[in-house]
């Protein structure tokens, strides 16, 4: 009977704005239940950094759409280790310096980019069967039929803490920066921030990520995912 639970379809949608958890949890869950993991995040991360290099407008949509359209993009699904590539270049350590996250919002603010990214992702879904899908619009636009919708949040504090520590940054600075992307993300027309209407909230500030991770599998195991 576990066999065929494991090799089931179910995909998790987990949803969160940055610095709640969402990356590792995901990760780890994925890994835990023998499933594919998929950061939409680093896939506009990825469009951003194309957009960067190529000198254009972060104010000119249609171009902005344009190199988006146009970037061979890949993304690998393997929780143990995926890799990020952009016209060939792996562009995993790019994606995550202070030029690209200051920029991504704008960026996934386009709606021609979002339609893009979206039906990529849902493609991706479908192929995978049994998948982990973690970003800011996955329960609500992207997987909305998801066997599991989980939001993630934390306090501000917390949040902060947690992301200048990953990039050994100042904690005030980091708290701002926090405040701006959630502020354009969840305030932008095309698939903001947002909180699913049948998701599972989960406030992680006091949490561990083995104690979130084991939550979110008796989750699924009320479910008879995992």
């Amino acid at each position: 009977m576990e066999e065929n639970v494991r090799t089931g379809r179910c995909v998790v949608a987990v949803d969160g704005p940055s610095g709640s958890g969402k990356s590792t949890v995901s990760r780890r869950l994925a890994a835990s239940i023998g499933a594919r993991y998929l950061d939409t995040g680093a896939m506009y991360r990825a469009i951003t950094w194309a957009v960067l290099r190529s000198g254009v407008d972060l104010t000119d949509a249609e171009a902005v759409a344009k190199v988006a359209g146009e970037v061979d993009l890949r993304i690998g699904t393997d929780p143990q280790g995926y890799g990020v590539t952009a016209d060939g270049v792996n562009v995993d350590a790019e994606i995550r310096g202070p030029e690209v996250t200051g920029a991504v919002s704008a960026v996934a603010a386009v709606p021609a980019v979002r339609a893009l990214l979206v039906a990529r992702q849902q493609e991706m879904i479908v192929n995978a069967g049994r998948i982990v899908v973690e970003g800011r619009d996955i329960g609500a636009v992207v997987a909305p039929d998801a066997d599991l919708k989980v939001y993630l949040t934390a306090s501000e504090a917390a949040r902060a803490a947690r992301r200048s520590a990953e990039d050994a940054t100042d904690a005030a600075a980091t708290a701002a920066d926090l405040a701006r992307r959630d502020r354009l993300d969840s305030t932008r027309k095309a698939s903001p921030l947002q909180q699913a209407a049948d998701a599972v909230e989960l406030d992680t500030t006091e949490l561990g990520i083995d104690e979130v991770v084991q939550r979110l599998r008796n989750l699924l195991s009320e479910r008879g995912l995992a």
